[in-house]
């Protein structure tokens, strides 16, 4: 009945219909809540998050001049982050290069001056970051005026990570793990069923160095990155400086991956590629955790994004799907399954390669087990030949649940389980944790799948593109995943890094990216309290010090938004400028959905 001024009660007696008609059609009331069936009010995610941003000019000279000194100041942080880990840093039980000497030594032997060190040089990175961030996307609200072009921030990239690469690792002490469960693999042994200490002895110098959490748990890693460690090993056989460095040259290969594909991914979606590369190749936790950290994560994102972007350049074509297009889908599948043979969780972004492949071919239940069948038999093959060729087997997928014995505050549903067993101890009932924590995490694994499930979905109806449809999933599945280390988050951030624009997405993302990267103890472990704080205090004055000496020269100032000018088209064209200056910034959006 239609509603009408006289007689509101069907009003409300519309939503009650409209329920029981979904109940009675389960089909309709699963469109619902897969978000197909077009019914809904509200703007979609891809409308509230996305929005392609405008072309902008390059800085003008004093901008140029102000980013040398963020440049400057941020390098400087690097460096006192790489002094001060000699002593701060995340050091080798044995075989600690520096011990004993002279010069070098020195910061081992005075702690709380190595952790001031190392924080104060963590505070600056931040803060330059933060400041780079305005010449990078400008306003939070109206964007950027003018934007630095892909050059000074390749440059500015490269001068922050340099330090960080000579440095000792910092943040965690995982490299250690892979140095020994890549030992095991080298003796021929199978990593995936005993631990370092049953396999090397507790004894031997590789065990000693690792967790002692993690001394006598099997490798949660997969085929691929087990095999390149053991070729490590081969190679450095007990040497864990050498191979420290040898497994931190394949972070920085993970990470010259992700600056090459996200730029274009970026790019693909109508996003500055300065932007996208700010937040994402720039951002403190990738230079902290996957560069001075030394994770094999940066690995895992270079090999899926790459993969992301060269299945994506055969999809969005207009001509058909054969010849040189279709060894692009099978050779971006290929580095997605690669990825996935490093840590599984990247695995996910084949699905949504698929779902826009099914797009392109009609968007049909058959199109969709057409993708499926292709992009799932490409997968099947890459991983049966990782698994066979390096001699590991499929055993792997037993040990994927060996971090869960962590309890992470930043996991939900850990968080939950973890508050409601304080709680229950604070009121007499009894630590219950454990019991919260088996039905918190299922069920936030449920939450996550379902969320996949419908961004899936979405890619393949055309309402948000398959890289931000990709992010958002695995942002749902990082934050309700039964363990989140800090690192983690870039899973999500990263590819949203190159679709998303609008603040709801930046600022929680900048923000928690900038905490994050402050409170971690660079020695992978913990201080004293004392000696932190004293630390913290240090490095409060130190940068306090450093915002008033150079308030006039960085641009700290909250209000001095970049204004436009207008040049006039009669003056000559300046020749005082850096060269620095006249790039463009400017954005080509690719094709394919926003």
């Amino acid at each position: 009945m239609p509603q009408t001024p006289e007689n509101p009660e069907p009003t409300r007696a519309e939503p009650t219909f409209t329920a029981r008609a979904a109940l009675r059609h389960p089909a309709e009331l699963a469109r619902r809540a897969l978000g197909i069936d077009g019914r809904s009010p509200r703007p979609s995610v891809a409308a509230a998050l996305h929005g392609d941003e405008p072309e902008t000019a390059g800085l003008n000279a004093q901008e140029t001049a102000q980013l040398r000194g963020i440049r400057r100041f941020g390098a400087t942080g690097a460096v006192l982050m790489a002094v001060g880990a000699l002593g701060a840093g995340a050091q080798p039980v044995l075989q600690n290069p520096v011990q004993g000497l002279r010069v070098i030594g020195l910061p081992a032997r005075i702690p709380s001056v190595a952790l001031t060190l190392t924080m104060t040089g963590t505070v600056m990175i931040v803060l330059a970051w933060l400041l780079l961030g305005r010449f990078a996307i400008g306003s939070l609200q109206s964007g950027a005026v003018r934007r630095l072009n892909r050059s000074q921030l390749d440059r500015t990239l490269l001068l922050w990570i340099i330090p960080l690469s000579v440095a000792p690792p910092m943040f965690s002490k995982d490299v250690y793990s892979y140095l020994a469960q890549s030992e095991i693999a080298a003796r021929g042994l199978d990593p995936y069923a005993i631990g370092p200490a049953g396999a090397l002895g507790v004894d031997h110098v590789l065990t000693r160095t690792v967790p002692t959490i993690w001394r006598d748990t099997p490798a949660p890693y997969g085929p691929l990155f087990l095999w390149m460690g053991r070729g490590i090993s081969w190679l450095t056989g007990e040497n864990i400086v050498a191979g420290i460095f040898l497994h931190r040259l394949l972070a920085l290969a993970g990470v010259a991956m992700i600056v090459w594909a996200l730029p274009r991914l970026a790019r693909r979606c109508g996003v500055a590629e300065v932007s996208a590369l700010w937040l994402g190749a720039a951002n403190p936790l990738l230079l902290f955790h996957l560069v001075a950290g030394i994770h094999n994560e940066a690995l895992m994102l270079g090999l899926m994004l790459a993969g992301i972007e060269l299945a994506l350049r055969a999809v969005e074509r207009s001509e058909p799907i054969r010849g040189q297009s279709l060894l692009l889908l099978l050779s971006g599948a290929a580095l997605i399954a690669l990825s996935s043979t490093i840590k599984i969780p990247s695995l996910l972004a084949l699905g949504f390669v698929g779902m826009a492949l099914a797009r392109r071919w009609g968007g049909t239940p058959k199109a969709v087990l057409m993708a499926a069948a292709l992009l799932g038999g490409v997968a099947l093959v890459v991983t049966l030949v990782i698994s066979t060729s390096s001699g590991l087997g499929i055993g792997w997928v037993h040990t994927l649940g060996t971090a869960n014995a962590v309890r992470s505050w930043m996991s939900i549903p850990t968080l939950l389980g973890l508050g409601t067993g304080l709680a229950g101890v604070l009121l007499g009932l009894g630590d219950h944790t454990t019991a919260v924590l088996s039905l918190t995490r299922p069920i936030a694994a449920v939450a996550a799948a379902f969320i996949t499930l419908r961004m899936l979905v979405a890619t393949l109806v055309g309402r948000i593109h398959a890289v931000g449809a990709l992010g958002l999933s695995l942002g749902a599945v990082v934050l309700l995943f039964p363990v989140v280390q800090p690192w983690y988050l870039l899973w999500a951030v990263l590819p949203l890094a190159a679709w998303a624009t609008a603040p709801a997405f930046r600022v929680p993302a900048i923000v928690f990216s900038s905490i994050v990267s402050v409170i971690l103890m660079p020695n992978g472990g913990e201080y004293q309290p004392f000696v932190i704080v004293q630390a913290a205090i240090a490095t409060i004055f130190t940068a306090g010090t450093l915002i008033v000496i150079t308030r006039n020269r960085l641009p700290w100032r909250v209000g001095s938004e970049q204004q436009p000018t207008v040049p006039d088209p009669q003056d000559p064209p300046r020749d005082d400028a850096d060269a620095e200056s006249r790039g463009t910034g400017r954005v080509t959006p690719g094709q394919g959905l926003r």
